[in-house]
C-alpha cells in the first residue's frame, strides 16, 4: 500500500500497541482509542511468556530494547511437585518470561514516547527518523459506542470519559480511512462487524488467582525450586493447578535480587454462586464479571480465606507464595472462539476494517499465546500493508492459528481442572 492512511485503533494495551507501530512506521497516521480514563495503563502484574512472535517483534521494532535476552529471564528448567513439595519430574526447558509491563512500557515508549515513569509525551513533539514517519496519537478516556460504514471511509462513534472533559461535548465521532479492533475479548464490536451470531466471550468453570513476590521473600526451599524455573503443581482433591516462573519486575529489571516470581493458581468455582460474586466484589463493593483489577481491590476476609486453603491443597513452596503476596487479583477464566470462517478475519466493512489480538480469538492462558497471537497479528499486517502478503494469505494465516490455539487451550484447561493430568498428585 503506497497511499498513507488514517487508521483507528480501538484498544490501546499490548494489540493495539504491538499492531500501531509497524503501520506508523510506515508512514500512516494511527489514532488509539482506549477506553481507561487516564493516560497509562495500570500495570496488569502478570507474567508474559515471550515465544517467537514476540521476540520476533522486539527485534524489529524494540528500539533500544531488540533481543530476548533485553525483555525476559530465561527459565532453564521445568519441574513438576507433589502436595509435599517434593520434585516429581524435571524437565530442561528453555522458555524466555517477561511480563506485561515491560511490553506495554516498550509498546508506548516506541508508539508516542510515553514512559509510565515519566510521564505522556508524543512522537509528533519531536522529529521523526525515517523509520518511525508516521503520527501517533493516544486518545485515552475514549469509549467507542459505534462503527459505521460511510462509503471510503469508517465513522467511529465515541463517549469521553476523561478526568476534565466538557460534559457538553461528552460524545465525539472520528473519520478513518481504515479500522483496527484490539480491545479484548469483551469487545462489543466484534457484534457489529460480525453479526449477532457470532460467538462472545464465556466462562470456563474456573478462575486464577495471580500474584507476584519478590524473590529474595520466599524461603530458601522456596527458592530453589522458583528462581529461574517453570514449576508446576498438579492436585486431585480437588482438582487444580499452579505455576510459578521468573520476570522482570515493574520497571523492566532483570537484575537478580530484584526480580519476580509470578504464579498463576486455577481454581474451580461455579460462575452463578456465592463464592464466585464475593471474589468478583471488590473492597469498594463493585461487582466485576470476569476480572477483579490489580492494585489490592480483593476484600480482605476473601483473600484471607483463599491462603488458609493454599496451606491445605498446595504444596509448601507454593503455599508460601500465595501468604507473601500483598496484592493479588483475579481473572475469570473464558473462551472466544475464533469467527466461523477466514472471511470474517479480515477485510470487513468492505475491506476497511480487521479485528485483532483477544478480541479474534481469546486463549486460555495455559496455551501461553495471547500475546503471541496480538504478535504475530501485527507482523502479518506489516507485511500486507507493506504490499509482501496478500489479504487472503493473511485469513488463511491468522485464521488457522487462532482455530488450533484456542482448541488447545480448551484441551489443556479440561485435563488439568475437570479431568486428569498425567503428574497430578
Amino acid at each position: 500500500m503506497n497511499k498513507h492512511l488514517n487508521i483507528i485503533v480501538v484498544g490501546g494495551s499490548l494489540a493495539g500497541l504491538l499492531t500501531s507501530i509497524p503501520l506508523k512506521r510506515l508512514g500512516h497516521k494511527i489514532t488509539i482509542l482506549e477506553r481507561s480514563p487516564v493516560p497509562l495503563l495500570h500495570d496488569q502484574g502478570a507474567g508474559v511468556v515471550a515465544g517467537n512472535e514476540t521476540i520476533t517483534w522486539v527485534q524489529r521494532h524494540g528500539r533500544s530494547r531488540r533481543s530476548a535476552d533485553d525483555i525476559s529471564l530465561l527459565n532453564k528448567q521445568r519441574l513438576y511437585l507433589d502436595h509435599q513439595g517434593n520434585v516429581i519430574d524435571r524437565e530442561t526447558s528453555h522458555q524466555h518470561m517477561t511480563s506485561w509491563g515491560v511490553l506495554y512500557n516498550i509498546g508506548r515508549e516506541c508508539f508516542d514516547g510515553a514512559l509510565r515513569n515519566s510521564g505522556v509525551a508524543s512522537s509528533t513533539d519531536t522529529p521523526r527518523s525515517e523509520e518511525e514517519r508516521g503520527e501517533a496519537s493516544y486518545e485515552y478516556g475514549r469509549i467507542v459506542t459505534a462503527i459505521e460504514d460511510k462509503g471510503s471511509k469508517v465513522e467511529v462513534k465515541f463517549t469521553k470519559s476523561r478526568e476534565g472533559d466538557n460534559a457538553a461535548q461528552a460524545e465525539g465521532s472520528m473519520l478513518c480511512d481504515f479500522l483496527i479492533v484490539a480491545d479484548g475479548p469483551s469487545t462489543h464490536l466484534r457484534k457489529m462487524l460480525l453479526g449477532e451470531t457470532t460467538a462472545q466471550r464465556t466462562y470456563a468453570g474456573y478462575v486464577a488467582f495471580r500474584g507476584t513476590v519478590l524473590e529474595t521473600e520466599p524461603s530458601d526451599a522456596a527458592q530453589a525450586v522458583f528462581i529461574e524455573k517453570f514449576t508446576f503443581f498438579h492436585g486431585t482433591d480437588p482438582n487444580t493447578q499452579i505455576l510459578a516462573y521468573t520476570i522482570p519486575n515493574a520497571e523492566g529489571t532483570l537484575e537478580k535480587g530484584k526480580r519476580l516470581i509470578n504464579w498463576v493458581w486455577y481454581h474451580n468455582v461455579e460462575e452463578l454462586s456465592d463464592e464466585y460474586a464475593e471474589l468478583m466484589t471488590d473492597t469498594e463493593g463493585n461487582k466485576h464479571r470476569f476480572t477483579l483489577p490489580t492494585g489490592g481491590h480483593m476484600q480482605p476476609h476473601v483473600w484471607e480465606r483463599q491462603k488458609q486453603f493454599a496451606k491445605k491443597t498446595l504444596p509448601p513452596q507454593f503455599a508460601e507464595l500465595v501468604d507473601k503476596t500483598d496484592k493479588p487479583f483475579v481473572q475469570a477464566i473464558t473462551d472466544l472462539e475464533p469467527p466461523n470462517s477466514k472471511h470474517e478475519v479480515a477485510r470487513l466493512m468492505r475491506g476497511k476494517a480487521v479485528i485483532v489480538g483477544d478480541a479474534l480469538a481469546g486463549f486460555r492462558p495455559h496455551t501461553a499465546a495471547s500475546t503471541s497471537q496480538a504478535a504475530l497479528h501485527a507482523l502479518l499486517l506489516e507485511r500486507v500493508f507493506s504490499g509482501n502478503m496478500t489479504w487472503d494469505e493473511y485469513e488463511d494465516s491468522v485464521f488457522e492459528y487462532a482455530q488450533n490455539v484456542q482448541a488447545h487451550g480448551v484441551r489443556l484447561g479440561t485435563r488439568s481442572q475437570f479431568g486428569h493430568h498425567p503428574l497430578a498428585k
